[in-house]
């Protein structure tokens, strides 16, 4: 059986390869399937004598007992492909129904090695201490503009600069409207969707709750809250602060992410004409883009590592630093300009400074032309070095 899922399970294609046993699917969209699961779960998933897809498992989060009391008494692998819109695991009922039986992945909207039939290898470079050398590449943010613009979202790519607005709108309507009551009991779901494009606003900035509850007229728990409900219906992803015996004056708060380029852009107003004239607008949808191109591109990376951001009161900062399980460090900057000083290398100088040889690498990405050396493991990198 061979399988193509969409990013947050838009939709499923299933081909039959020569000996495999074919899946059956279940889609829990369907209201008569999900009835008959909720009724009688144990029954629903004895009838299932072979590899089954259950997709939409938040409509049903009772199945996940069900499936657990199946595979205590057949161990063998691959019974079930589960998939759902939403992070169930956040669900109190679910967070503990299959410890140690079943593997998480998060399907993120595309990347751009994945919508270029691409395996990019940039992470990997980076702790190698190669960064990709680049040169001829077309100048300005206006090469980048229609791949920011669209996102990574299947459906967003080919459509309209009419047609996208549409795309995006029903998608946020549908996740909120829909499978936000699936996780979480929320009365006011336009404060949700309020909430949403007050973090758009502020997407690659530190999370001040009381900032965000202020713009909505709301406490800070409930920011805080309703935030952690964007993060589990993959509208919004936390970059928590990085930190290490660096000195007591580290800004210890985390960054918010919209996940997705295209996705930021609508909720910002950005046309591709926009982003390639307005500096404010695409130094916030560039780190951004970056940001997240590099989250995508963690989860298979060679080994293991961590996301997260770095800045201090000095006003030093780095936009992501990537951190292996062995303590191994390579950070990223991003900069919308065509052109770059050694001043704009001030944060990825010092963490290289106090880190020694923990750091491999330190890259600043940008609109230019070329790979510039900036010192000992520092480089100025065009930006589409991420999947070249």
């Amino acid at each position: 059986m061979r399988l193509h899922v969409n990013p947050q399970s838009v939709g499923l294609e299933i081909h039959n390869l020569s000996g495999c046993d074919p899946a059956r699917l279940i889609d829990l969209d369907d209201e008569a399937v999900a009835g008959a699961a909720r009724d009688d779960p144990r029954g629903f998933v004895a009838e299932l004598d072979g590899p089954a897809i259950i997709d939409e498992i938040q409509r049903v989060p009772g199945l996940l007992l069900a499936i657990k009391q199946r595979l205590d008494s057949d161990r063998s692998r691959g019974q079930f492909l589960i998939t759902g819109s939403a992070n169930i695991l956040t669900l109190p009922t679910v967070a503990d129904a299959l410890p140690g039986r079943v593997r998480y992945v998060n399907l993120w909207p595309f990347s751009q090695g994945e919508l270029h039939g691409r395996r990019e290898s940039f992470i990997d470079r980076l702790f190698d201490g190669s960064p990709p050398r680049l040169s001829g590449v077309p100048v300005g943010r206006g090469e980048l503009a229609a791949a920011i613009i669209a996102g990574g979202y299947p459906e967003s790519q080919g459509l309209s600069a009419r047609g996208r607005p549409q795309f995006f709108s029903s998608y946020i309507s549908s996740l909120i409207g829909r499978d936000l009551r699936d996780i979480a009991s929320v009365r006011d779901l336009e404060r949700v969707e309020r909430l949403l494009h007050v973090l758009a606003a502020r997407s690659g900035s530190l999370a001040s709750f009381h900032g965000m509850a202020g713009d909505l007229g709301v406490d800070a728990s409930t920011a805080r809250s309703d935030t952690s409900i964007l993060e589990s219906l993959f509208l919004v992803r936390r970059l928590k602060p990085w930190f290490t015996n660096l000195g007591s004056r580290q800004i210890k708060t985390a960054k918010l992410y919209i996940v997705d380029s295209g996705l930021l852009a609508f909720m910002l107003g950005a046309s591709e004409r926009r982003f390639a004239e307005d500096g404010a607008i695409a130094g916030a949808l560039l780190e951004s883009f970056v940001a997240m191109e590099l989250l995508r591109q963690s989860d298979w990376s060679e080994e293991p590592l961590s996301l997260f951001h770095y800045r201090d009161k000095e006003q030093r900062e780095v936009d992501v630093v990537l951190e292996r399980n062995s303590g191994e460090v390579a950070c990223v900057e991003v900069n919308a300009a065509a052109t770059v000083t050694a001043r704009d290398f001030a944060g990825l100088r010092h963490l290289r400074d106090r880190l020694g040889e923990r750091f491999k690498a330190g890259v600043l990405l940008y609109t230019g032309s070329e790979t510039l050396p900036f010192g000992e493991r520092l480089n100025a990198v065009p930006v589409s070095g991420l999947w070249a």
